[in-house]
């Protein structure tokens, strides 16, 4: 029997994907509301469904480009205690950074600090807006 998954399983399917499995294992998963059989209407649901996810995709990705160029246009200035020789006590951390881009309603998970903020001067933190979109942001830290 030929199959539509509408949820993913380990090792079976993912969502969307067509299959042939057996009629049984076909009848047990429709029950457990993993596959629906494949007919002339969930064919076109199925289509429906893909042209939506498709402009979601444009649509998040134009968005994420257009933040993008907002962002490296951006400057954000840490002002830091320091010690002898200049020394900065600490770090700079993802949820201060988060809190000098609240503006931009972007998640901690998203900024990503490759090599600890603890000295004077510029420094780059990348940030991961979507899929393959990510913003190079500048921060500065002075005392």
């Amino acid at each position: 029997m030929k199959v539509i998954f509408i949820k993913d399983l380990k090792k079976q399917g993912k969502k969307g994907e067509i299959k042939e499995i057996k009629d049984g294992y076909a009848k047990f998963l429709i029950k457990e509301g993993y596959v629906v059989q494949e007919t002339k209407g969930s064919l076109k649901h199925l289509e429906t469904e893909n042209e939506k996810k498709k402009e979601e995709t444009k649509r998040l990705t134009e968005e994420a480009k257009q933040l993008k160029g907002k962002l490296e246009k951006e400057k954000i200035s840490f002002i830091v205690k320091t010690g002898e020789h200049d020394k900065v006590f600490g770090s700079i951390s993802v949820k201060q950074i988060k809190e000098k881009l609240e503006k931009y309603n972007i998640d901690k998970k998203q900024i990503i600090i490759k090599n600890p903020i603890s000295s004077l001067g510029f420094h780059e933190v990348e940030i991961n807006l979507y899929q393959d979109i990510k913003a190079n942001l500048k921060i500065e830290v002075k005392k």
